[in-house]
């Protein structure tokens, strides 16, 4: 349908009293601009439209309508009672919505939404009411100051991505297939190509973790140029999966980059701290202003928004429950042609943090699955199991005077981490002694408590409505300088370090690692997943004479401390859960290909798979194409 045709149609379906102002795309929106949207109150014209158009659509007020900013917050101030308790006032004027934070969102809103109502009357700005988080984000609070003074650029790159995603095209044959840049029988670089006639999407572009100079094979003919890229698609925030989506604009890439709010604030957080650890070691491969270059392309979807983003490509995220906003990328090709979704990195199981990974979609033809424990002997005890080991560790180390130092990924495993040893602390299960939260996990941890509806129910209803909210315990104390952290180190008393990251391949756990190796009484305790190659690999195995870096020049650590690994914490789905996460899948596709995991694990993945459910699958190679339809 051609905008005019449906402008046209808009005008139809509104009702006449509605002043509609101007009807445009920007990205895969459809927005229609109004000069009297109080006029609104009760009336669910947006869904009305998206059922007939089959559209995203998104009703803003005409910009002229509204009050200036600071005029608009006084006022906003005097009809908001005090006892709303607001904390921030922020104005999104891309969206034309005014963002109040406050301790009772409730308050705000009103009773059957009068005072909700009563903001957009007097100011013109439409109001969305978010809970004062209890930690505040530095970095929420920079994309959005970014966000605001980019305005007018990222309005002209939406309303070109909108020209491009609705461009025509011919209603004749249509094939897919995906080509596999990065992640085939393998961890790290994921990055694969999703191809259509008419369409080529990039789903992740991460780096090797352990060895940043393998990239994803992005100078493939199938990939350029890549201006040719019509979007690309990020599962979640880890940098194997995101860590290069920057340099894509170095090389000429400007079109849009879709991912969930919290995937976006994350993966940020991550490319900075990349950068910046990059940099001490040798120069980084890409700057601070192609961060921002990216975010500026950014468009946030949240789970279940059906998108259209390019002719022939709707995408829907679903909870994959793996880290903070992770998803299922799910592509319905064409006009009911072809359904093809990827998992990112899944975890079907329940956790202290997220709900389990969703089976039920509306079609699926073909998966694109992970295998990292996808191995014959993969298998993981219960959370429960894992929980009551770590308390353990943890009561013994203390109890010999010792420090316990926890490499963690600063996403995902910290906060599970510290949800546990919260409980613990308040049960009386575990010694009361100070947990030190080091480097990024401060930042991502205030991230996870502004998005409390990403968070599996039973940890929203403690936070938003128990009172309890286990990340903000006094037993925790940040460590945010190296002064602290030597004071830490040199500190004879008995504590727990959390500390990214995860695999020992830099960030702060290094100091730590390289002080407190040597000394019996203290303990490392792996949680999470070690690749090929790491410092972390190398300790998990029993290297006792760990050659590592200082200054330019490498000493040798003798690894005198206890080593542990307690299985169970993962994001990722062990052996058992994979194939479950097949049987349950509604409908079941009938191609799966897996991906994600060392060679072996990949093809016995597919192996198993394929015994068990007489589904057809692959683990290819890199460089691999393989044609769905």
């Amino acid at each position: 349908m051609e905008l005019d045709e449906i402008k046209k149609k808009v005008r139809e379906l509104v009702p006449s009293n509605i002043r509609i102002k101007d009807i445009e795309f920007e990205g895969p929106l459809l927005v229609v601009y109004i000069q009297n949207p109080q006029e609104l109150a009760g009336i669910d014209i947006v869904k009305k439209l998206a059922k007939e158009l089959r559209k995203r659509i998104v009703i803003r007020p005409d910009p002229k309508i509204l009050k200036p900013k600071n005029e608009a917050k006084e006022i906003i101030m005097k009809i908001v009672p005090e006892e709303a308790k607001i904390s921030s006032i922020e104005f999104d004027e891309e969206n034309g919505e005014v963002i109040i934070e406050a301790e009772k969102p409730g308050v705000v809103i009103g009773r059957q939404g009068t005072t909700f109502r009563e903001i957009m009357k007097e100011t013109g700005w439409s109001p969305r009411v978010v809970r004062t988080p209890p930690i505040k984000s530095n970095v929420i609070e920079s994309i959005r100051t970014y966000l605001t003074s980019v305005k007018e650029e990222r309005q002209s790159e939406l309303r070109k991505i909108g020209e491009r995603i609705h461009r025509k095209i011919l209603p004749d044959g249509n094939w897919v297939r995906v080509t596999f840049l990065g992640g085939c029988r393998e961890v790290g670089r994921s990055c694969y190509l999703l191809q259509t006639r008419y369409s080529k999407v990039l789903i992740d572009c991460g780096v090797n973790v352990s060895n940043i100079s393998e990239t994803p094979y992005l100078y493939l003919p199938e990939v350029q140029p890549l201006d040719s890229l019509d979007a690309v698609v990020i599962t979640h925030a880890h940098l194997d999966h995101c860590g290069l989506v920057p340099l894509l604009y170095k090389y000429n890439y400007r079109g849009p980059i879709y991912v969930t709010p919290p995937t976006r604030d994350l993966m940020v957080l991550l490319q900075l701290d990349f950068i910046e650890v990059a940099g001490r070691e040798k120069e980084a491969i890409y700057s601070s202003a192609m961060v921002r270059e990216a975010m500026k392309h950014t468009i946030t979807l949240n789970y279940g928004e059906v998108t259209d983003i390019s002719p022939d490509l709707r995408l829907t995220f679903y909870n994959a429950g793996h880290i903070l906003g992770s998803a299922i990328a799910h592509f319905h090709i064409g006009e009911g042609l072809y359904n093809i979704a990827f998992t990112g990195d899944f975890k079907f199981e329940k956790t202290r943090l997220f709900d389990k990974t969703v089976t039920n979609f509306p079609r699926l033809e073909a998966l694109i699955m992970e295998a990292t424990y996808g191995g014959v002997n993969d298998f993981q005890p219960s959370r429960t199991e894992a929980e009551q080991r770590l308390i353990e560790i943890i009561n013994q180390t203390v109890e010999k005077g010792g420090k316990v130092l926890i490499p963690t990924f600063a996403v995902g495993r910290s906060q599970e981490v510290m949800v546990v040893l919260e409980e613990a602390i308040r049960e009386r299960k575990l010694k009361e002694v100070p947990i030190y939260i080091d480097g990024m996990i401060y930042e991502a941890t205030a991230i996870h408590t502004a998005y409390p509806e990403y968070l599996n129910s039973e940890l929203r209803d403690m936070i938003l409505y128990n009172g309890i909210n286990p990340f903000i315990s006094d037993s925790f104390v940040r460590v945010d300088s190296a002064e602290k952290r030597d004071s830490v180190i040199n500190d004879p008393s008995p504590c727990v370090i959390l500390s990214p990251s995860g695999m020992l391949n830099g960030g702060p756990v290094m100091e730590y690692f390289k002080h407190l190796a040597e000394d019996e009484k203290n303990t490392i305790v792996f949680v999470g997943y070690q690749a090929e190659g790491t410092l972390g690999r190398k300790v998990q195995k029993g290297w006792k004479e760990i050659p590592f870096p200082t200054n330019g020049r490498r000493e040798v650590i003798d690894v005198k401390m206890r080593v542990e690994t307690v299985d169970g914490f993962s994001g990722h789905s062990d052996r058992k859960q994979l194939l479950n996460y097949v049987k349950f899948l509604n409908p079941k596709p009938s191609k799966i290909v897996t991906v994600h995991g060392d060679e072996m694990k990949c093809v016995e993945l597919a192996s198993a798979i394929y015994k068990t459910y007489k589904i057809e699958t692959r683990a290819p190679l890199n460089m691999e194409t393989v044609r769905f339809l």
